[in-house]
């Protein structure tokens, strides 16, 4: 927000200087970005009237104008300004004058003296127009300076407000925040009322009363939409960052920026009947001021005549029905809209504008009849008219509860004593009533004041009044324990610095993914939508950490990374509306070549053993398990479900060739996810006698069905293989010659031990026996 010190200081005038009121404001939380002169540095530049204006002697485009500039004798000055004519009222540098383009001195155009320098804007530095003279308003003292005539003498604040702070977009509400930080007082009169000299009253109806539950109209007749707007308003609107349009438009920003209350101007003659606020019906549509053409949805508000929507609330009047020099009568209109009818429409639409940001932050809903009667002061005052009789409607207007304060509260937080009598005169500054029953105070704020509503609230006002600077340096005397962690889990800590170790790299992402993504990487078509999505391809919550990776893997990938290796550990989100689960996952995803390039090892890609070999270490020494399942994501015969200890946690397998080719990959990528969860839970150590006797080896080499899984043979062998039996690993697959059609071989290794003693070798050859007879038994199978 922008706005002149000089209109600022006609509300409240403390005695501070112009940097010293910016820190003020600042350390009471209204951030002063910048403080912007009005004009650049200049002098010598007085108002001059033309008294004659006569043609060049040698130059056709020419003049020579003669200036009175208040002092005993006039001025000949040459220009050739297009606008330059006799009884108008511009800047005049005289000589010895200092302008932001250096100084005048005497000078001789095309053998005629001249005796100065006649000004544009642009030659005065407020402004980009050089198109000719700036023209003074004719009354203006001639022989002033020009600094004082046109209030240059000034500085804009720049200012950053927090969203909250919806009652500081304005003069009026920074005003206040002044005399309450500084202790000085607020002029502000509050408008006349309006001395209605017609009966004329417009009828309105509030259909949707939770939406709009006042709403305040005037008719005023015969006015003159052609009057000029006076030239302080005209300035303040410009340094205000609003430019001038028309009288009416103009007087209309004013109030709104000097009040805080959007206002709007309708054409009376082209409304047809009464006023009705409501929702749009199917089918309705309307064209904004700014040429856009509304369908407009069943969840926005309208105001409407008889003839259908003229506006939509609180954001945009309609074409139809604007303010244009044929007009005559005017209908004004000064609202409360609910700021949750106004909020986040701005998205939708494709703009915003000063009333939608107003709006949907909260206005006072009291100040729509003080709104009303101080436009209608300014048009009868600049256009003319005679005004008729104000309609004012209101239903269940919002009401302002007391806020509970206690006093000794204050002081916990704050780390400083602050009595309450200075609480109580803190918040009284700030127009709330305070009403103190022990160490507790009632509080109830003004009704521009949306944002007080707990009791912190209250104690955020006492500090930024009585000042942040004066809060303590105190250290923190709480007693800091350690906290335990079980041995049986994994925090988050170790499991990245084991994903790191085998050497991956962490990303962070949005939990806000496109819609495909979900449809792709998840074969999810419910996801959890997000009602209020910052942007249109992040409009759901993932349920996959696969396709963020994806995306970090091509952006790495198009950018030459021939070895891509990523994880990331992060919460996705299942289910439908306010049911659904957030379940924390770790994901891993590896594209390019399995080692770094180096000259002691061959080039070879990654592929599904490498990341099964990375997960298997997580998991370690509990063991994993692999089912061969379809994934939508994965390609059809390389994914497999993850299961540990009978239950499945994941999947790992390669990216489907169709989502390479979607989404521009080139090389093969490999991935898994797992529940956190299941990763971070595992057994405590325990003791193993270590054995001192030999080690035997023997290998079970057999033929079985294709169908059949090693793991399964694998699972029967330890389920029924004797004590002795220390491990059994699969170290071959073969298909091929001298194996039946339709059948594998498969080579185990089995090592056997004891703790007690050497075995002997019809204990190992009985061991084994048994374990040949469970493939027999159970599989079908047969010694090769």
């Amino acid at each position: 927000m922008r706005l002149s010190e000089q209109w600022l200081r006609s509300f409240c005038n403390p005695g501070l200087s112009t940097q010293e009121l910016a820190h003020a404001l600042t350390m009471a939380g209204l951030e002063v970005d910048e403080i912007v002169p009005a004009a650049p540095a200049f002098d010598g530049v007085v108002v001059g009237e033309i008294v004659a204006v006569d043609p060049h002697p040698n130059a056709e485009r020419i003049k020579v104008c003669t200036v009175d500039v208040g002092g005993p004798d006039t001025l000949n000055i040459v220009c050739g300004a297009p606008n330059a004519q006799s009884g108008i009222k511009v800047p005049c540098a005289i000589i010895g004058a200092q302008l932001p383009g250096g100084k005048i001195k005497p000078a001789k155009l095309r053998g005629v003296s001249s005796q100065g320098m006649l000004c544009s804007a642009a030659e005065l530095g407020t402004s980009d127009d050089h198109s000719g003279l700036m023209i003074l308003d004719p009354a203006s003292t001639v022989g002033e300076d020009v600094r004082q005539t046109l209030d240059l003498n000034d500085n804009v604040f720049a200012l950053t407000l927090t969203a909250n702070r919806g009652d500081c977009l304005s003069l009026l509400g920074i005003a206040r925040e002044v005399a309450a930080i500084t202790g000085s007082a607020l002029c502000f009169c509050p408008p006349a009322e309006v001395a209605s000299t017609l009966p004329d009253k417009m009828e309105v109806t509030l259909s949707a009363p939770e939406a709009c539950p006042r709403y305040t109209g005037l008719i005023i007749r015969d006015v003159d939409p052609s009057a000029r707007t006076p030239d302080y308003i005209v300035r303040r609107l410009e340094r205000s960052g609003v430019r001038s349009i028309s009288a009416i438009v103009d007087l209309t920003n004013y109030v709104m920026l000097e009040l805080g209350q959007p206002m709007h101007a309708f054409d009376h003659a082209k409304l047809s009947g009464a006023i009705d606020v409501r929702f749009a019906r199917n089918g309705e549509s309307l064209e904004l001021l700014n040429g856009q053409m509304l369908e407009a949805d069943p969840d926005m508000l309208l105001i409407c005549d008889a003839g259908g929507p003229v506006a939509l609330a609180g954001i945009m009047g309609g074409e139809a029905t604007a303010v244009s020099a044929a007009t005559r009568d005017l209908f004004l209109e000064s609202a409360f809209f609910n700021p949750k009818v106004v909020a986040g429409k701005w998205r939708r639409l494709g703009f915003a504008t000063d009333a939608s940001h107003r709006y949907e932050r909260g206005v006072d809903y009291a100040g729509t009849r003080r709104g009303i009667e101080r436009l209608c002061g300014l048009i009868l005052e600049v256009c003319g008219g005679r005004p008729g009789v104000i309609n004012d409607v209101v239903v269940n207007l919002p009401e302002r509860h007391g806020v509970k304060l206690r006093l000794p509260r204050v002081q916990r937080v704050l780390g400083m004593e602050i009595g309450a009598e200075r609480s109580c005169e803190i918040l009284t500054r700030l127009n709330m009533v305070p009403c103190q029953s022990g160490d507790v105070l009632s509080v109830t704020p003004p009704s521009y004041r949306f944002d007080i509503a707990i009791e912190e609230d209250l104690i955020e006002e006492i500090v930024r009044i009585e000042g942040y600077e004066k809060l303590p340096a105190t250290l923190p005397t709480a007693t800091a324990g350690m906290l335990s962690m079980p041995e049986e889990r994994l925090d988050l800590a170790r499991l990245r610095q084991l994903m790191v170790a085998r050497d991956y790299q962490e990303i962070v992402t949005y939990s806000f993914v496109d819609e495909s993504w979900e449809k792709d990487f998840a074969g999810n078509d419910s996801p959890v939508r997000l009602a209020n999505p910052i942007a249109e391809q992040l409009s759901v919550m993932r349920s996959s950490l696969l396709g963020s990776l994806v995306d970090c893997m091509t952006f790495n990938a198009n950018r030459k990374q021939s070895r891509i290796r990523l994880f990331e550990i992060s919460r996705v989100f299942a289910g439908q509306g306010d049911g659904f689960d957030q379940i924390r996952k770790l994901a891993a995803l590896a594209s390019g070549y399995a080692q770094p390039e180096q000259w002691s090892s061959d080039k070879r890609p990654v592929d599904f053993f490498d990341l099964r070999g990375d997960l298997e270490s997580l998991f370690a020494p509990r063991t994993v398990h692999f089912q061969a399942v379809p994934h939508p994501a994965l390609h059809p015969g390389k994914s497999a479900a993850i299961v540990v200890d009978g239950a499945r946690v994941g999947w790992i397998g390669e990216l489907h060739p169709g989502l390479l080719q979607r989404y521009d990959v080139l090389e093969a990528v490999v991935a898994f996810e797992v529940d956190v969860e299941a990763v971070a839970t595992r057994a405590l150590p325990s003791y193993r006698e270590y054995s001192k006797f030999p080690l035997v080896r023997r290998d079970i080499a057999i033929e079985v069905a294709d169908g059949v899984q090693a793991q399964t043979l694998l699972d029967s062998m330890k389920e029924g293989a004797s004590a002795i039996v220390g491990d059994i690993e699969v170290f071959d697959l073969y298909r091929g010659r001298g194996i039946t059609e339709g059948k594998k071989g498969l080579a185990f290794r089995v090592l056997l031990q004891d703790t007690a003693k050497t075995l002997t070798e019809p204990e190992v050859d009985k061991a084994v026996a048994g374990l040949r007879q469970i493939l027999e038994q159970k599989h079908g199978a047969k010694l090769r």
